[in-house]
């Protein structure tokens, strides 16, 4: 059997995604050194040296839930019952809360009690099929401790079977001490921060709020000109409580997604359909916030911009630790299809992340998939509170459902 895979997992129901949900009834999925090495048939499989019985129910590739803040310490419960109160979003940001509440008890952490305080989060995310996990720090706002929640990230990825991907958000508020200059935080943030932290190998990507609460289109712009230099992708949030253009900003950089997305206009839009910028959709924040106003999906479909889905897990706007969650909140409040949504935390979520090796399985993919016990794909966007999740195979091997 010198040519044997090293396992088969056979007996199951193959969702490939490859093209639509790419079904195989009766189908298998052969593994080697860590990669796919072939899909198909059951009747068709290589020798393994092993084989691995799926009793029948259903493979997917593994979750990508490509927008987080899930590394944080504290909690955000009384701004929420505010908000029930009759303030807004706004008010409560400009009255000192909102994200410097997080920064302040995320500042005043030991890095290994921000491990402890964000590890069942992460366990949660992961118990339905997460494989792959962005993190953004942002809740530092200065070099030690930006330098801090990217630390915990890394080690997550060291700790649990999951794949973590580092976002710098330094550019996410103004830290109290730069109260009324806005510039000299982001000349200390291009010249000083985000240098540092590439050096140490921290950030896989570069991120920014652009918003009136948060950074201007000018602002966000320096910032990228110095990922660009540094040779780190760009995302942004975009367009969630005002149209700031921003969306078309990071499509002009290129970036690898625009996210939230409510106040998106048709020339961001064109310009996202134009750079291949996905548009990451967060419907956690959209029903915590209790916004009216939806993304405009009509359009981006339209354009043939793809559509990815995240938890946007954070404890202001989106204390959300179920990606399937999201998944539902997205087909019952903005009308995705459930091919669409599994779509968009797969394929569309790896893509969201700047990785091709990854979101649908086929050969030469990373062997990152998880089986699910349901009657069709659609139940995983179905079911309110329901985790299907049986196990995962993560690299090739496998792990029963994480708890």
């Amino acid at each position: 059997m010198s040519d044997a895979v090293d396992v088969l997992y056979a007996n199951a129901r193959v969702a490939t995604l490859a093209d639509g949900y790419g079904i195989i009834d009766d189908g298998a999925v052969a593994v080697r050194a860590g990669r796919i090495a072939w899909v198909g048939p059951r009747a068709e499989a290589p020798p393994a040296s092993s084989t691995h019985d799926c009793g029948g129910m259903w493979l997917t590739p593994g979750l990508v839930d490509c927008h987080t803040h899930v590394v944080h310490a504290g909690n955000r419960s009384d701004e929420w019952e505010a908000r029930l109160n009759g303030a807004t979003y706004e008010d409560i940001a400009r009255a000192g809360g909102g994200i410097m509440s997080t920064v302040r008890a995320t500042r005043a952490a030991s890095e290994d009690e921000l491990l402890q305080a964000s590890l069942p989060r992460i366990r949660a995310l992961l118990a339905e099929g997460v494989t792959t996990l962005e993190i953004k720090s942002g809740y530092g706002l200065d070099l030690d401790a930006e330098a801090k929640m990217l630390r915990v990230a890394r080690r997550v990825g060291e700790l649990l079977p999951v794949d973590v991907r580092t976002t710098f958000l330094g550019a996410h508020a103004l830290p109290p001490e730069y109260a009324g200059r806005a510039d000299d935080y982001i000349d200390m943030l291009c010249g000083d921060m985000l240098p540092a932290l590439a050096a140490q190998g921290l950030v896989d990507a570069v991120d920014a709020f652009c918003e009136r609460i948060g950074f201007s289109h000018d602002q966000t712009a320096r910032v990228f000109d110095v990922a660009r230099r540094l040779g780190l992708p760009v995302k942004l949030h975009a367009e969630q409580l005002s149209d700031q253009g921003g969306a078309a900003l990071v499509a002009q950089y290129g970036g690898l997604s625009a996210d939230h997305l409510e106040w998106l206009s048709e020339e961001g839009v064109a310009a996202m359909a134009r750079a291949g910028t996905v548009a990451v959709l967060l419907p956690g924040a959209y029903y915590f916030l209790r916004e009216t106003r939806m993304p405009p999906l009509a359009q981006l479909r339209a354009a043939g911009v793809p559509l990815a889905v995240a938890t946007d897990c954070n404890p202001g706007t989106s204390p959300m630790t179920s990606l399937l969650l999201a998944l539902n909140m997205a087909c019952t409040l903005w009308r995705l299809t459930p091919l669409e949504a599994l779509r968009g935390v797969t394929v569309n979520a790896a893509r969201a992340l700047g990785l091709s090796d990854r979101g649908t399985l086929e050969a030469g993919k990373r062997a990152d998939f998880a089986l699910w016990d349901i009657a069709r794909p659609a139940d995983l966007a179905y079911a309110i509170g329901a985790n299907p999740c049986r196990g995962v195979v993560r690299a090739g091997v496998w792990r029963d459902r994480v708890s």
